[in-house]
């Protein structure tokens, strides 16, 4: 009967009184709020632990970005996976309050499990403690306004509370006077008399001898990265026939080319001119002549390419990463260094994803960065070889039956003697110095 006469007056029809038409509003009301609650409820929504790559079924949560009741945008990241090869970011797949977290940190999580519950919609964020007031709030009620406005101010009430009257001088006799209080005489405590030693012993104890410096161990969980690093590092010395050979590189012509160009390079195309683009070109033209060093095994063939897929190790806080820059044989050294500059910064910011590392063909790695003067860098299987870099020092050589200053770099070449012999391996690098050493010469080579 009740709904009957509240269709009416939305009619138009003026079926109820003051007082049940405002019964029936706030019932309405309650009854829209309990429909749109319900509603949140059935529009939660539990996000899963996303597909990460066909090779990876599981991972170890690393971090949570945000926390239980935090208000979220579209793709906001909420949580950090971390894999044996990338770290993977959990977006928010709509905007949004968190409402419950579903596994811990440091926990390994596999791929279609249950991960965080999102409610959906527009919430204001409750972190700053302040809410926007009210209509209510903001505004005197109407009531006042008009009579204020109305009355005359010799007849206006102040709205203030009245403030309490004074003490008189009788209530202030009635108050009782606190006695003054006794002197708090000092006594002697027992602590202060030294205690009885008995004969024959000490009063103090001989103090423990320590031992020198900090004795103190930390362990700390190795990442998965890490441990695939390990694990693929292993791999290669146990699988490959792995032999190193050296030669220096005399730096003068490129460090002159590179001192005369970086400047304008760097106004026209905004990226830094290093020596990285010179080794890689350099390197490119040399696989040409040796392709078996850009070629790799697979069961009992040999697999050559006609295509050279750089790997550069990048370091990272986390290990040495090897994004690929692709078909690096039909680059110019402008657009190498553009693309490795672009693939380093993603290493450091721990944005690099499979497609980045998937693959490669030849490694180039410059521990010269870091002042290594030697080394023999390990071969990233299933690749046949790769050329370390390291710094460049001043050194005095013969040129020309003169001893002089020049700047020399020692340049490593690990390779797989499986697929290389010596001879294709030493021609290599002495291609490569040939090539950096008169860098007019990759110019002429097509």
């Amino acid at each position: 009967m009740l709904s009957k006469r509240i269709i009416a007056v939305a009619r138009g029809r003026n079926f109820l009184r003051p007082q049940q038409l405002q019964n029936a509003s706030l019932i309405l009301t309650r009854a829209r709020v309990a429909q749109f609650h319900s509603s949140r409820l059935l529009q939660e929504e539990t996000v899963k632990v996303p597909q990460m790559a066909e090779s990876i079924s599981e991972g170890t949560l690393k971090s949570w970005s945000k926390k239980e009741g935090d208000i979220v945008a579209l793709d906001e990241e909420i949580a950090t996976i971390e894999t044996d090869k990338i770290d993977v970011s959990v977006n928010a797949p709509k905007a949004g309050k968190i409402v419950k977290l579903l596994a811990s940190e440091e926990d390994t999580v596999t791929v279609g499990q249950d991960l965080f519950v999102i409610e959906p919609g527009e919430f204001e964020d409750e972190s700053s403690g302040s809410s926007a007031p009210t209509e209510s709030e903001s505004k005197p009620p109407k009531e006042s306004k008009e009579k204020d406005s109305t009355e005359p101010k010799d007849q206006q009430v102040d709205k203030e509370l009245p403030k309490p009257p004074a003490p008189s001088a009788s209530d202030k006799k009635a108050d009782p006077v606190d006695p003054p209080k006794p002197k708090e005489q000092k006594t002697p405590k027992k602590e202060d008399k030294p205690a009885p030693v008995s004969k024959g012993e000490k009063s103090t104890p001989a103090p423990t001898p320590r031992a020198p410096g900090s004795r103190g161990e930390t362990r700390v969980k190795m990442n998965r990265m890490r441990l695939r690093i390990a694990e693929r590092l292993k791999q290669s010395q146990n699988a490959a026939a792995s032999l190193t050979t050296f030669n220096e590189i005399d730096m003068s012509a490129l460090v002159a080319l590179r001192k005369k160009y970086k400047d304008s390079i760097k106004d026209e195309h905004d990226v830094k001119l290093g020596f990285m683009s010179f080794f890689a070109r350099a390197s490119v033209l040399a696989l040409k002549e040796i392709p078996v060093a850009n070629a790799s095994i697979e069961g009992e063939e040999i697999v050559y390419r006609d295509y050279v897929d750089l790997s550069v190790a990048v370091a990272t806080p986390k290990g040495l990463v090897t994004p690929v820059v692709r078909n690096a044989e039909g680059m110019s050294l402008i657009e190498i260094e553009k693309e490795v500059a672009a693939l380093g910064k993603k290493a450091r910011d721990g944005k690099l994803t499979l497609e980045d590392m998937s693959g490669g063909s030849f490694t180039i790695s410059n521990g010269g960065v870091f002042g290594s003067l030697y080394g023999t860098p390990i071969i990233n299987l299933p690749q046949a070889a790769v050329l370390g870099m390291h710094t460049i020092k001043d050194r005095a050589v013969v040129v020309d039956g003169q001893i002089v200053v020049r700047p020399i770099m020692i340049v490593a070449l690990t390779y797989d003697h499986r697929l290389l012999d010596g001879r294709e391996a030493v021609t290599f690098l002495v291609r490569l110095k040939e090539y950096l050493e008169d860098p007019a010469k990759m110019l002429l080579t097509a």
